[in-house]
């Protein structure tokens, strides 16, 4: 088995090539080309923490079969520890010998920031200028990357988060990485969302962050950061006046609570769902249709994210001769 650290996957598989391979992912998810299963969750009351156990199968071209487990402890930041360890499996699709396991905090944060990336690619306007991102933790950096990666156009960017140091910081990465734009600390929503042409929301918030009359006309919203029923990052108002699109459609209806509480309120159904995004990768939905709509992809994860990032990155670290080769 090849083990694969973080630092060998960021090697193997920048942005771009993740983009491109969750969009390919996704495109088989629509096409009935991949079989995965709803996730496991795990709670730990004690610990406000949820593991997930995520198993899944691609086929067609770069198969792929795995299980990607994650642990999200929110309270690990409070011990200076990462608040998301994880784990992705490999095996081989056509005899099940184990291939590889690669570390799945960073690879979680890269296809996250990817499925994004490939939404923000095909839903929000060409001209965006402006992006706010709510969140400073382990995800942000990801899905900034992923809309500059799609949206070169992005000079100006926002960051909204609890504590200032961890925005600083952000910034400060932000600014190391090469970006030339300005990168501001929002004290005030308004200011800031008057100007959004795109958000990202990459919380653990269990309220909606903002109000819904703040988000202009033509804005799109990365909305990733509520993966369970009684989370919420959006308002249910601005969820009903928005044009929603999906990872995958029984997914969200069981985990995503944006979509749930706004349902909840009598303010949605089953049909305000235009598309998941494989079918706008495929062709066979349709993505924005004016430049005044308000687009809204939620995400909750799905295992095709992993399970292509992962043998994009083994393939690769075959060739590069990156990770570290272990006989069981």
């Amino acid at each position: 088995m090849r083990f694969l650290s973080a630092a060998d996957i960021a090697k193997a598989v920048p942005m771009a090539a993740a983009i491109e391979a969750v969009a390919q992912a996704f495109g088989k998810l629509a096409r009935g080309e991949a079989c995965i299963p709803l996730r496991t969750a795990i709670s730990i009351a004690e610990h406000a923490a949820t593991t997930f156990f995520m198993p899944g199968l691609l086929t067609g071209e770069m198969p792929a079969l795995g299980l990607k487990t994650v642990s999200v402890f929110p309270h690990n930041i409070y011990r200076a520890e990462p608040t998301i360890y994880a784990l992705v499996t490999l095996f081989d699709p056509t005899s099940g010998r184990p291939l590889a396991v690669l570390d799945g905090t960073y690879l979680t944060a890269l296809r996250t920031g990817a499925a994004s990336g490939v939404a923000t690619r095909l839903l929000a306007r060409p001209d965006a200028r402006t992006l706010v991102v709510f969140g400073a933790g382990a995800q942000a950096l990801p899905q900034i990357q992923a809309v500059l990666a799609v949206r070169p156009t992005i000079n100006n960017i926002w960051i909204v988060n609890r504590t200032r140091d961890r925005a600083m910081l952000l910034a400060a990465r932000l600014r190391g990485e090469g970006f030339r734009g300005d990168v501001r600390l929002a004290t005030n929503l308004e200011v800031a969302l008057a100007e959004a042409d795109v958000i990202c929301t990459a919380t653990s918030s269990s309220v909606p962050l903002f109000a819904a009359d703040l988000v202009r006309p033509g804005t799109h919203i990365n909305a990733i950061g509520a993966y369970r029923p009684d989370m919420a990052e959006i308002p249910p108002e601005l969820v009903a006046r928005s044009r929603i699109f999906v990872d995958q459609r029984q997914a969200a209806w069981a985990e995503a609570g944006d979509l749930i509480q706004a349902r909840a309120a009598g303010l949605i159904d089953e049909h305000h769902i235009v598309a998941e995004l494989g079918e706008l990768v495929n062709g066979t939905g349709n993505g924005r249709t004016s430049a005044d709509e308000i687009t809204l992809f939620k995400s909750v994860g799905n295992a095709v994210q992993d399970l292509a990032v992962a043998a994009l990155a083994l393939q690769q670290a075959n060739t590069l001769g990156l990770g570290v080769e272990v006989r069981l």
